[in-house]
């Protein structure tokens, strides 16, 4: 039973000026630069009839053009309790409308409709029991922030470790933006 998410792969330059983001912050599990993405769906463990139902879908989607992707600053989730640091990406029309559209081609295959709002990033560290202030000040000392830019040109599903999640991710299915 594969773990599948449906994302957006990250070029070798950006990924290495998100790499160079990394460290100084004790208590942080990295993410290995090679497993960077942009999640547009996660889709969780489900059985190879449903995996194949999601790939013709995303394979008959309407004609879309590249996807210009900006990554605009570093934040974390959880407040209070943080769980992971991130790069923020600019939540365009068009990524927007991307992952409308993912989202109804996922549930045309059977999966329940995502109850989390959209929120596009990149993850970049999964946190335990770190201090707000240690995250606060570890997003402080790489202010400010370089604007990062690529043009996304395919759309992939990707399969994590089964049960646990993470990586290594491997593209199992991609489709031609453009």
């Amino acid at each position: 039973m594969p773990r599948l998410f449906v994302g957006l792969e990250i070029p070798d330059d950006v990924v290495a000026s998100l790499a160079a983001c990394r460290g100084g912050l004790p208590g942080a599990r990295w993410i290995e630069p090679e497993n960077y993405h942009v999640t547009l769906r996660f889709i969780g463990d489900v059985d190879e009839d449903v995996a194949e139902d999601v790939y013709a879908l995303l394979a008959d989607r309407r004609p879309r053009a590249p996807v210009e992707i900006e990554l605009d600053g570093l934040g974390c989730f959880g407040g209070d309790k943080p769980h992971a640091v991130f790069a923020n990406v600019h939540a365009s029309e068009a990524l927007v409308a991307l992952h409308d559209e993912t989202e109804r081609l996922v549930r045309r295959a059977g999966l329940a409709p995502e109850r989390r709002k959209f929120k596009p990033h990149v993850t970049l560290a999964r946190l335990r029991r770190v201090p707000p202030r240690d995250v606060a000040a570890w997003i402080a000392a790489r202010a400010p922030f370089a604007r990062l830019a690529f043009s996304a040109d395919r759309l992939a599903v990707f399969s994590a470790r089964e049960q646990i999640g993470g990586g290594p991710y491997v593209v199992e299915a991609a489709y031609p933006l453009g």
